[in-house]
Protein backbone atom coordinates (compact mmCIF):
# COMPACT_ATOMS: atom_id res chain seq x y z
CA UNK A 1 0.00 0.00 0.00
CA UNK A 2 1.38 3.44 -0.93
CA UNK A 3 1.66 6.24 1.58
CA UNK A 4 -1.20 8.09 -0.07
CA UNK A 5 -3.61 5.18 0.39
CA UNK A 6 -2.53 4.74 4.02
CA UNK A 7 -3.33 8.33 4.94
CA UNK A 8 -6.67 8.13 3.15
CA UNK A 9 -7.63 5.14 5.29
CA UNK A 10 -6.58 6.94 8.48
CA UNK A 11 -8.43 10.11 7.56
CA UNK A 12 -11.59 8.21 6.57
CA UNK A 13 -11.49 6.32 9.84
CA UNK A 14 -11.36 9.57 11.83
CA UNK A 15 -14.38 10.95 10.00
CA UNK A 16 -16.40 7.76 10.37
CA UNK A 17 -15.62 7.60 14.08
CA UNK A 18 -16.84 11.16 14.57
CA UNK A 19 -20.04 10.44 12.66
CA UNK A 20 -20.74 7.39 14.77
CA UNK A 21 -20.77 9.30 18.08
CA UNK A 22 -24.23 9.21 19.75
CA UNK A 23 -26.10 12.53 19.75
CA UNK A 24 -28.60 11.73 22.53
CA UNK A 25 -26.35 11.77 25.56
CA UNK A 26 -27.09 15.31 26.76
CA UNK A 27 -28.84 15.42 30.08
CA UNK A 28 -31.04 18.30 31.25
CA UNK A 29 -29.82 20.26 34.21
CA UNK A 30 -31.37 19.10 37.49
CA UNK A 31 -34.84 20.66 37.81
CA UNK A 32 -34.77 21.99 34.24
CA UNK A 33 -37.13 20.74 31.60
CA UNK A 34 -35.67 18.82 28.73
CA UNK A 35 -35.13 21.09 25.75
CA UNK A 36 -36.36 20.41 22.26
CA UNK A 37 -33.79 18.03 20.77
CA UNK A 38 -34.41 19.61 17.40
CA UNK A 39 -32.76 22.89 18.43
CA UNK A 40 -29.83 21.56 20.43
CA UNK A 41 -26.75 23.71 20.15
CA UNK A 42 -23.22 22.43 19.66
CA UNK A 43 -22.52 23.20 23.30
CA UNK A 44 -25.52 21.11 24.41
CA UNK A 45 -24.41 18.24 22.21
CA UNK A 46 -20.95 18.33 23.66
CA UNK A 47 -19.41 18.53 20.18
CA UNK A 48 -16.00 20.04 19.51
CA UNK A 49 -14.60 21.58 16.38
CA UNK A 50 -13.08 18.87 14.21
CA UNK A 51 -9.35 19.46 13.98
CA UNK A 52 -8.00 17.86 10.82
CA UNK A 53 -4.65 16.14 11.42
CA UNK A 54 -1.81 17.77 9.50
CA UNK A 55 -1.16 14.77 7.22
CA UNK A 56 -4.61 15.33 5.73
CA UNK A 57 -3.18 18.44 4.09
CA UNK A 58 -1.70 15.99 1.57
CA UNK A 59 -5.17 15.58 0.11
CA UNK A 60 -5.97 19.24 -0.43
CA UNK A 61 -5.14 18.73 -4.10
CA UNK A 62 -7.18 16.21 -6.06
CA UNK A 63 -6.23 15.47 -9.66
CA UNK A 64 -9.59 13.82 -10.31
CA UNK A 65 -7.94 10.52 -11.20
CA UNK A 66 -7.87 7.46 -8.99
CA UNK A 67 -5.08 4.90 -9.20
CA UNK A 68 -4.72 2.00 -6.81
CA UNK A 69 -1.20 1.20 -5.66
CA UNK A 70 -0.54 -2.36 -6.87
CA UNK A 71 0.23 -5.17 -4.45
CA UNK A 72 3.75 -4.87 -5.87
CA UNK A 73 4.80 -2.43 -8.57
CA UNK A 74 6.21 -4.20 -11.64
CA UNK A 75 6.91 -1.61 -14.29
CA UNK A 76 8.60 -0.67 -17.55
CA UNK A 77 10.34 2.49 -18.73
CA UNK A 78 8.56 4.52 -21.43
CA UNK A 79 10.18 7.39 -23.34
CA UNK A 80 8.32 10.52 -24.37
CA UNK A 81 8.22 9.52 -28.06
CA UNK A 82 6.87 6.09 -27.12
CA UNK A 83 4.26 7.53 -24.76
CA UNK A 84 3.05 9.95 -27.40
CA UNK A 85 3.33 7.68 -30.41
CA UNK A 86 2.04 4.47 -31.90
CA UNK A 87 4.29 2.36 -29.65
CA UNK A 88 2.21 3.28 -26.61
CA UNK A 89 -0.53 0.90 -27.73
CA UNK A 90 1.98 -1.96 -27.89
CA UNK A 91 3.41 -1.15 -24.46
CA UNK A 92 -0.02 -0.77 -22.91
CA UNK A 93 -1.01 -4.16 -24.29
CA UNK A 94 2.16 -5.69 -22.84
CA UNK A 95 1.29 -4.42 -19.38
CA UNK A 96 -2.38 -5.37 -19.67
CA UNK A 97 -1.64 -8.92 -20.78
CA UNK A 98 1.09 -9.76 -18.26
CA UNK A 99 1.82 -9.45 -14.55
CA UNK A 100 3.24 -5.97 -15.21
CA UNK A 101 1.19 -3.10 -13.80
CA UNK A 102 3.12 0.18 -14.03
CA UNK A 103 4.86 2.58 -16.39
CA UNK A 104 7.69 5.04 -15.70
CA UNK A 105 7.09 7.78 -18.27
CA UNK A 106 9.57 10.52 -19.18
CA UNK A 107 8.30 13.97 -18.26
CA UNK A 108 11.77 15.53 -18.32
CA UNK A 109 14.37 13.51 -20.16
CA UNK A 110 18.15 13.23 -20.09
CA UNK A 111 18.94 16.23 -22.30
CA UNK A 112 16.66 18.57 -20.37
CA UNK A 113 13.61 18.58 -22.63
CA UNK A 114 10.13 18.17 -21.21
CA UNK A 115 7.89 15.83 -23.19
CA UNK A 116 4.62 17.77 -23.28
CA UNK A 117 3.38 21.26 -24.19
CA UNK A 118 3.27 23.43 -21.05
CA UNK A 119 0.88 26.31 -20.46
CA UNK A 120 1.53 29.59 -22.23
CA UNK A 121 4.17 31.63 -20.43
CA UNK A 122 5.62 28.58 -18.69
CA UNK A 123 9.35 28.69 -17.83
CA UNK A 124 9.59 25.28 -19.53
CA UNK A 125 8.16 26.44 -22.86
CA UNK A 126 11.53 26.75 -24.60
CA UNK A 127 12.60 23.21 -23.63
CA UNK A 128 9.37 21.49 -24.66
CA UNK A 129 9.39 18.63 -27.14
CA UNK A 130 5.66 17.85 -27.00
CA UNK A 131 5.77 14.18 -27.87
CA UNK A 132 2.78 13.60 -25.60
CA UNK A 133 -0.04 15.62 -27.15
CA UNK A 134 -2.48 15.19 -24.29
CA UNK A 135 -0.96 13.92 -21.03
CA UNK A 136 -4.30 14.04 -19.27
CA UNK A 137 -5.97 11.84 -21.86
CA UNK A 138 -3.02 9.43 -21.63
CA UNK A 139 -3.40 9.22 -17.86
CA UNK A 140 -7.15 8.73 -18.10
CA UNK A 141 -6.55 5.76 -20.36
CA UNK A 142 -4.01 4.32 -17.93
CA UNK A 143 -6.52 4.81 -15.13
CA UNK A 144 -9.16 2.90 -17.09
CA UNK A 145 -6.72 0.06 -17.66
CA UNK A 146 -5.44 -0.03 -14.06
CA UNK A 147 -1.86 0.91 -14.98
CA UNK A 148 0.03 2.78 -12.25
CA UNK A 149 1.73 5.94 -13.67
CA UNK A 150 5.12 7.21 -12.51
CA UNK A 151 6.60 10.46 -13.85
CA UNK A 152 10.36 10.37 -14.47
CA UNK A 153 12.13 13.70 -13.98
CA UNK A 154 15.86 13.86 -14.77
CA UNK A 155 17.29 16.45 -12.39
CA UNK A 156 20.94 17.48 -12.50
CA UNK A 157 21.93 16.14 -15.92
CA UNK A 158 20.50 18.97 -17.99
CA UNK A 159 22.47 20.19 -20.98
CA UNK A 160 19.79 22.66 -22.06
CA UNK A 161 19.57 24.46 -18.73
CA UNK A 162 23.34 24.41 -18.31
CA UNK A 163 23.86 26.08 -21.71
CA UNK A 164 21.12 28.63 -21.06
CA UNK A 165 22.33 29.39 -17.53
CA UNK A 166 26.06 28.67 -17.18
CA UNK A 167 25.90 30.28 -13.74
CA UNK A 168 23.88 27.26 -12.59
CA UNK A 169 26.36 24.81 -14.06
CA UNK A 170 30.04 23.90 -13.92
CA UNK A 171 32.38 25.86 -16.16
CA UNK A 172 35.98 25.54 -17.28
CA UNK A 173 37.87 28.40 -18.93
CA UNK A 174 34.62 30.29 -19.23
CA UNK A 175 32.78 27.48 -21.04
CA UNK A 176 30.17 25.05 -19.75
CA UNK A 177 31.95 21.82 -18.88
CA UNK A 178 30.72 18.65 -20.60
CA UNK A 179 31.60 15.03 -20.05
CA UNK A 180 32.97 12.68 -22.69
CA UNK A 181 29.47 12.13 -24.08
CA UNK A 182 28.89 15.84 -24.57
CA UNK A 183 26.50 16.05 -21.62
CA UNK A 184 26.37 18.98 -19.21
CA UNK A 185 25.16 19.06 -15.62
CA UNK A 186 23.65 21.76 -13.46
CA UNK A 187 24.76 22.10 -9.87
CA UNK A 188 23.09 20.29 -6.97
CA UNK A 189 24.27 23.22 -4.83
CA UNK A 190 21.82 25.53 -6.63
CA UNK A 191 18.46 25.95 -4.92
CA UNK A 192 17.19 27.59 -8.11
CA UNK A 193 17.83 24.30 -9.90
CA UNK A 194 15.98 22.48 -7.12
CA UNK A 195 12.94 24.71 -7.62
CA UNK A 196 13.09 24.37 -11.41
CA UNK A 197 12.75 20.58 -11.17
CA UNK A 198 10.33 20.40 -8.27
CA UNK A 199 7.93 22.88 -9.85
CA UNK A 200 7.88 20.66 -12.93
CA UNK A 201 7.16 17.67 -10.70
CA UNK A 202 4.18 19.56 -9.27
CA UNK A 203 2.81 19.99 -12.79
CA UNK A 204 3.12 16.23 -13.30
CA UNK A 205 1.28 15.63 -10.03
CA UNK A 206 -1.48 17.99 -11.13
CA UNK A 207 -1.79 16.04 -14.38
CA UNK A 208 -2.57 12.96 -12.30
CA UNK A 209 0.70 11.05 -11.94
CA UNK A 210 0.74 9.06 -8.71
CA UNK A 211 4.49 9.13 -8.18
CA UNK A 212 7.44 11.33 -9.08
CA UNK A 213 10.68 9.52 -9.81
CA UNK A 214 13.83 11.65 -9.77
CA UNK A 215 16.80 10.45 -11.80
CA UNK A 216 20.37 11.77 -11.99
CA UNK A 217 20.16 13.06 -8.44
CA UNK A 218 23.90 13.50 -8.27
CA UNK A 219 27.02 15.29 -9.40
CA UNK A 220 28.75 14.17 -12.62
CA UNK A 221 30.69 10.92 -12.39
CA UNK A 222 34.32 11.41 -11.38
CA UNK A 223 33.59 14.89 -10.08
CA UNK A 224 36.22 14.73 -7.36
CA UNK A 225 39.01 14.51 -9.92
CA UNK A 226 37.71 17.67 -11.62
CA UNK A 227 36.70 19.64 -8.57
CA UNK A 228 39.87 21.75 -8.51
CA UNK A 229 39.62 22.79 -12.19
CA UNK A 230 35.90 23.51 -12.48
CA UNK A 231 34.29 26.78 -11.48
CA UNK A 232 30.92 26.75 -9.77
CA UNK A 233 28.91 28.40 -7.01
CA UNK A 234 28.43 26.43 -3.79
CA UNK A 235 25.63 28.73 -2.66
CA UNK A 236 24.66 28.32 0.98
CA UNK A 237 27.05 25.36 1.27
CA UNK A 238 30.14 27.53 0.76
CA UNK A 239 30.32 28.44 4.45
CA UNK A 240 29.71 24.97 5.83
CA UNK A 241 32.55 23.65 7.94
CA UNK A 242 32.79 20.52 5.83
CA UNK A 243 35.10 19.37 3.08
CA UNK A 244 33.86 19.36 -0.50
CA UNK A 245 32.99 15.67 -0.40
CA UNK A 246 30.64 16.14 2.53
CA UNK A 247 29.22 19.31 1.02
CA UNK A 248 28.25 17.31 -2.06
CA UNK A 249 26.59 14.62 0.02
CA UNK A 250 24.76 17.27 2.04
CA UNK A 251 23.49 19.09 -1.06
CA UNK A 252 22.14 15.94 -2.74
CA UNK A 253 20.49 14.75 0.47
CA UNK A 254 18.96 18.18 1.09
CA UNK A 255 17.50 18.29 -2.40
CA UNK A 256 15.75 14.96 -1.89
CA UNK A 257 14.30 16.09 1.43
CA UNK A 258 13.20 19.41 -0.10
CA UNK A 259 11.56 17.68 -3.04
CA UNK A 260 9.59 15.33 -0.83
CA UNK A 261 8.39 18.12 1.45
CA UNK A 262 7.34 20.31 -1.46
CA UNK A 263 5.27 17.49 -2.97
CA UNK A 264 3.53 16.51 0.25
CA UNK A 265 0.50 18.66 -0.63
CA UNK A 266 -0.08 16.61 -3.77
CA UNK A 267 -0.24 13.24 -2.05
CA UNK A 268 2.21 11.63 -4.47
CA UNK A 269 4.95 9.19 -3.59
CA UNK A 270 8.55 10.26 -4.23
CA UNK A 271 11.19 7.90 -5.54
CA UNK A 272 14.86 8.31 -6.48
CA UNK A 273 17.05 6.36 -8.87
CA UNK A 274 20.49 5.68 -7.45
CA UNK A 275 23.64 3.83 -8.48
CA UNK A 276 23.57 0.26 -7.19
CA UNK A 277 27.11 0.37 -5.84
CA UNK A 278 26.10 3.26 -3.55
CA UNK A 279 24.43 0.70 -1.27
CA UNK A 280 27.65 -1.27 -0.93
CA UNK A 281 29.81 1.60 0.39
CA UNK A 282 29.31 4.22 3.12
CA UNK A 283 28.82 6.87 0.43
CA UNK A 284 29.79 7.65 -3.14
CA UNK A 285 31.93 10.76 -2.58
CA UNK A 286 32.45 11.75 -6.21
CA UNK A 287 28.77 12.08 -6.99
CA UNK A 288 27.40 12.97 -3.55
CA UNK A 289 25.12 9.96 -3.12
CA UNK A 290 24.72 8.48 0.34
CA UNK A 291 22.39 5.50 -0.03
CA UNK A 292 21.10 5.52 3.54
CA UNK A 293 20.52 9.28 3.71
CA UNK A 294 18.69 9.39 0.40
CA UNK A 295 16.65 6.29 1.29
CA UNK A 296 15.54 7.90 4.54
CA UNK A 297 13.95 10.76 2.60
CA UNK A 298 11.96 8.89 -0.05
CA UNK A 299 9.00 6.55 -0.30
CA UNK A 300 10.72 4.33 -2.86
CA UNK A 301 14.41 3.73 -3.63
CA UNK A 302 15.25 2.40 -7.09
CA UNK A 303 18.80 1.14 -7.36
CA UNK A 304 20.05 0.70 -10.91
CA UNK A 305 21.55 -2.77 -10.64
CA UNK A 306 21.91 -3.77 -14.27
CA UNK A 307 24.50 -6.57 -14.34
CA UNK A 308 26.18 -4.90 -17.33
CA UNK A 309 26.95 -1.80 -15.28
CA UNK A 310 29.18 -3.53 -12.72
CA UNK A 311 32.85 -4.27 -13.03
CA UNK A 312 34.20 -7.28 -11.14
CA UNK A 313 32.17 -7.20 -7.91
CA UNK A 314 30.94 -9.57 -5.24
CA UNK A 315 33.62 -11.97 -6.45
CA UNK A 316 31.98 -12.13 -9.90
CA UNK A 317 34.46 -11.54 -12.71
CA UNK A 318 31.92 -10.71 -15.43
CA UNK A 319 28.59 -9.78 -13.79
CA UNK A 320 26.81 -9.31 -17.13
CA UNK A 321 27.16 -13.03 -17.75
CA UNK A 322 25.72 -13.99 -14.34
CA UNK A 323 22.53 -11.95 -13.86
CA UNK A 324 21.01 -14.14 -11.14
CA UNK A 325 24.14 -14.22 -9.01
CA UNK A 326 24.79 -10.48 -9.32
CA UNK A 327 21.25 -9.51 -8.30
CA UNK A 328 21.20 -12.03 -5.48
CA UNK A 329 24.45 -10.72 -4.01
CA UNK A 330 23.31 -7.12 -4.32
CA UNK A 331 19.90 -7.77 -2.75
CA UNK A 332 21.49 -9.23 0.36
CA UNK A 333 23.60 -6.11 0.85
CA UNK A 334 20.72 -3.71 0.21
CA UNK A 335 18.43 -5.51 2.64
CA UNK A 336 21.04 -5.24 5.35
CA UNK A 337 21.43 -1.49 4.78
CA UNK A 338 17.72 -0.70 4.55
CA UNK A 339 16.82 -2.78 7.60
CA UNK A 340 18.94 -0.43 9.71
CA UNK A 341 16.85 2.60 8.78
CA UNK A 342 14.11 3.95 11.00
CA UNK A 343 12.05 5.03 7.97
CA UNK A 344 12.62 2.25 5.47
CA UNK A 345 11.45 2.95 1.92
CA UNK A 346 10.09 0.41 -0.52
CA UNK A 347 12.85 -1.18 -2.59
CA UNK A 348 12.10 -1.19 -6.31
CA UNK A 349 15.30 -1.82 -8.31
CA UNK A 350 15.87 -1.27 -12.00
CA UNK A 351 16.63 -4.51 -13.87
CA UNK A 352 18.25 -5.15 -17.24
CA UNK A 353 16.29 -6.04 -20.37
CA UNK A 354 18.95 -5.14 -22.95
CA UNK A 355 22.32 -6.31 -24.28
CA UNK A 356 25.69 -4.69 -23.54
CA UNK A 357 27.84 -5.21 -26.67
CA UNK A 358 30.43 -2.68 -25.44
CA UNK A 359 31.56 -5.26 -22.89
CA UNK A 360 32.52 -7.90 -25.46
CA UNK A 361 35.02 -8.26 -28.28
CA UNK A 362 33.20 -11.33 -29.54
CA UNK A 363 29.65 -12.58 -29.15
CA UNK A 364 27.54 -10.50 -26.75
CA UNK A 365 25.69 -12.09 -23.86
CA UNK A 366 22.03 -12.05 -24.90
CA UNK A 367 19.31 -10.98 -22.49
CA UNK A 368 16.04 -12.76 -23.07
CA UNK A 369 13.33 -14.55 -21.12
CA UNK A 370 15.72 -16.60 -18.96
CA UNK A 371 17.95 -13.65 -18.00
CA UNK A 372 15.07 -11.31 -17.14
CA UNK A 373 13.31 -13.97 -15.08
CA UNK A 374 16.58 -14.83 -13.30
CA UNK A 375 16.94 -11.24 -12.10
CA UNK A 376 13.36 -11.08 -10.85
CA UNK A 377 13.71 -14.44 -9.11
CA UNK A 378 16.86 -13.27 -7.33
CA UNK A 379 14.98 -10.25 -5.98
CA UNK A 380 11.94 -12.27 -4.95
CA UNK A 381 14.06 -14.82 -3.10
CA UNK A 382 15.41 -11.91 -1.05
CA UNK A 383 11.91 -10.59 -0.28
CA UNK A 384 12.12 -7.73 -2.78
CA UNK A 385 8.91 -7.93 -4.78
CA UNK A 386 8.93 -4.71 -6.80
CA UNK A 387 11.05 -3.95 -9.86
CA UNK A 388 11.32 -1.82 -13.00
CA UNK A 389 12.66 -2.94 -16.38
CA UNK A 390 14.92 -0.72 -18.46
CA UNK A 391 15.28 -0.82 -22.20
CA UNK A 392 16.21 2.52 -23.77
CA UNK A 393 14.24 1.77 -26.94
CA UNK A 394 11.31 0.29 -25.00
CA UNK A 395 11.70 -3.06 -26.78
CA UNK A 396 10.96 -5.53 -24.02
CA UNK A 397 11.46 -9.29 -24.08
CA UNK A 398 8.32 -11.24 -24.91
CA UNK A 399 6.78 -14.12 -22.97
CA UNK A 400 8.52 -13.31 -19.68
CA UNK A 401 7.01 -14.61 -16.46
CA UNK A 402 7.18 -11.51 -14.29
CA UNK A 403 6.15 -13.44 -11.16
CA UNK A 404 8.44 -16.49 -11.51
CA UNK A 405 8.03 -17.48 -7.87
CA UNK A 406 4.26 -17.99 -8.23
Amino acid sequence: MGKKQLWMLVFTGILLFGMALPLHNVKAEEGEATKDAGIMTKKQLGLKELVIPSPAARFTYNSGLNFEYPEAVRGIYVTGPSAGGAKMAELTKLVENTELNAMVIDIKEDHGNITFEPEEGSPYADVAEPFIDDPRAMLEELEAKGIYPIARVVVFKDTLLAEKRPDLSFTKNGQVWKNGKGEAFVSPFSEEVWEYNVELAKIAAEMGFEEIQYDYVRFPEGFDSRDDVLEYDQGKYADLEKNNVQKRVQAVTDFVEYARNELEYYGVDVSVDIFGYAATIPEAPNIGQNFSKISSNVDVISSMIYPSHWGPYFGITKPDTEPYRLIDEYAKVENEVLNKLENKPTSRPWLQDFEAPWLYSGATKQYGKAEVEAQIRALNENDINEFLLWNAGNNYTKNVDYTPMN
